[in-house]
């Protein structure tokens, strides 16, 4: 009896801590707005992971909001598992298989699977780079998919896996054959941490925190991005408090804002180079054919006195087109500014005069970076005239090969040196416009090297003889300061290392009111 008593005075007691146990406090609803400034006008293509083409990485404000890819950067690591939780290389490497997470629902209620996985690489405007090496996309059940490869390709996962590309970020196959894809982009639905709520073209896209992401409910509740193009209303527009992000001041009104105690300045990027391109090297009658030609331009920028001027002296002055930090990335001093030297080169090429260049095109918005550059050109004799073009009508003509002359472009191609260099150094390269044999031969050949230490020689050796040719003209690796307003507790930028902008957009964070 008395062993019963205790027995049942353990019982009583055990419930009774069981039920004084305090339940797990539910995650806190998303609140409040945090607002951005833009510096470019949102084209609704950005809203479409599909229309992602290799090179470009300003849609992907968007997209680390609207949508999730199975392997994205992420913080701490640039091929994170996302929506797919692992996957696998067969000993062959020509299959990836990847398992996918489940339960995952897309913002209309469409569960996600296989099917929506292969449906978005399918329409992915990828271009040949990855396409053609895909032999086959297999659906091997609901939440698993295998990638046939014609052959072992080493940068598969930097392709797909990165932000290279837009082919692993995924659309719900169902809702965009029903409203097919100038309604998806007019009202996208994805697997985000925000859904869409409206576009107002040229003025505004609001997002809205959807609580039901895998990964972690949004802080904050509402997400408005501005198109504002002019920095000084950016900045005017943080100090006034319309505003709590303003992207990409200029030097003037960045240092204004810095005599401001409630804004913060931060210096993000790293990923883009800007740099100037030389079209019409490869027509045999040019100036720029000459490869002395091409030294005296980039020798005749005083590209530290820029750097201050138009960064802060932030950006980091580079030899190179692929960002330091970047896998098989080769360090490559800047080519030093002499004017004096500049004018030995043209006379060396037959210019002694200098020459009329033709047409020096910036890259919008950096008007005043390709103003000043046409300054140093026309001191030492390269006398060219600043066409401004609207950003999509550049973007066109550029791609499509129409312009002469040069551009002071930016390339931001993610992954590693071998995606960096793919849009720009093969003969079929997206803003090519000729190679040279061995540099061609060297670049196919390390998109087939699986050893990586024979690899990396290959793209070293690839990376130095541009260099030495001044195919290019790099100038920095573009950082640039942005202001904070004095609302924001944790504004996303440098989480991912490298990337430009807030991301992921689930970690913004709004100050308690």
């Amino acid at each position: 009896m008395r062993r019963l008593l205790i027995t049942a005075l353990l019982i009583v007691t055990f419930i009774g801590s069981v039920v004084a146990q305090p339940k797990p406090a539910a995650p806190a609803k998303p609140e409040g707005e945090m607002r951005y400034a833009l510096y470019v006008t949102l084209a609704p293509a950005w809203f479409d992971p599909g229309e992602v083409t290799a090179g470009f990485l300003t849609p992907f404000w968007i997209l680390y909001g609207l949508h999730d890819a199975l392997v994205k950067p992420m913080p701490g690591n640039l091929m994170a598992p996302s929506l797919a939780e692992s996957w696998t290389v067969s000993a062959d490497q020509r299959v990836w298989e990847f398992k996918l997470r489940e339960g995952v629902k897309f913002h209309n209620g469409d569960p996600f699977t296989a099917d929506d996985v292969k449906f978005s690489f399918q329409r992915s405007k990828v271009g040949k780079v990855l396409k053609d090496r895909v032999r086959e996309v297999e659906v091997a059940g609901p939440s698993r998919v295998r990638f046939h490869l014609h052959e072992p390709f080493p940068d598969f996962l930097a392709f797909y896996g990165t932000l290279a590309t837009g082919a692993g970020w995924i659309v719900p196959k169902k809702y965009v054959e029903s409203v097919g894809d100038d309604g998806f982009k007019k009202r996208p639905v994805g697997l985000g941490p925000y859904k869409f709520v409206s576009h107002t073209p040229g003025i505004e896209l609001v997002l809205e925190a959807y609580e039901g992401y895998w990964r972690k409910m949004p802080s904050v509740k509402r997400l408005v991005f501005k198109t504002i193009p002019d920095a000084t209303t950016r900045a005017a527009m943080l100090k006034n408090g319309e505003v709590d992000i303003a992207y990409m001041l200029d030097s003037t009104a960045a240092l204004e804002l810095k005599r401001d105690p409630s804004i913060r300045l931060a210096f993000s990027g790293a990923i883009g180079i800007h740099y100037l391109d030389f079209f019409d090297q490869w027509d045999p009658k040019s100036p720029w054919h000459d490869r002395r030609v091409r030294l005296a331009a980039i020798q005749a920028v005083d590209r530290r006195a820029l750097n201050e001027a138009e960064t802060l002296g932030a950006s980091r002055l580079t030899g190179a087109m692929v960002p330091r930090k970047f896998e098989f990335a080769l360090a490559l001093e800047p080519y030093p500014h002499d004017a004096a030297k500049s004018r030995q080169l043209l006379a060396e090429a037959g210019y002694p005069n200098g020459f009329d260049a033709g047409d020096l095109y910036p890259y919008p918005p950096y008007f005043s970076t390709g103003e000043t550059i046409a300054g140093y050109f026309g001191a030492v004799g390269i006398k060219i005239k600043v066409r401004i073009m609207e950003r999509a009508a550049l973007q066109t003509a550029w791609t499509s090969k129409k312009l002469h002359g040069i551009c002071m472009c930016t390339v931001a191609s993610y992954g590693n040196a071998g995606t960096r260099l793919a849009d720009l150094v093969p003969s079929d390269g997206a803003f090519a416009r000729g190679a040279d044999a061995d540099v061609e031969a060297l670049y196919r050949q390390q998109a087939r090297e699986t050893d990586r230490r024979k690899r990396e020689a290959l793209l070293h050796q690839m990376q130095q003889l541009l260099y030495e040719r001044v195919r290019f003209g790099p100038l920095w690796e573009f950082i640039w300061p942005s202001g904070i307003g004095p609302r924001v507790a944790e504004p996303a930028l440098m989480l991912i290392d490298p990337y430009p902008w807030s991301a992921p957009l689930e970690e913004v964070r709004l100050k308690p009111r």
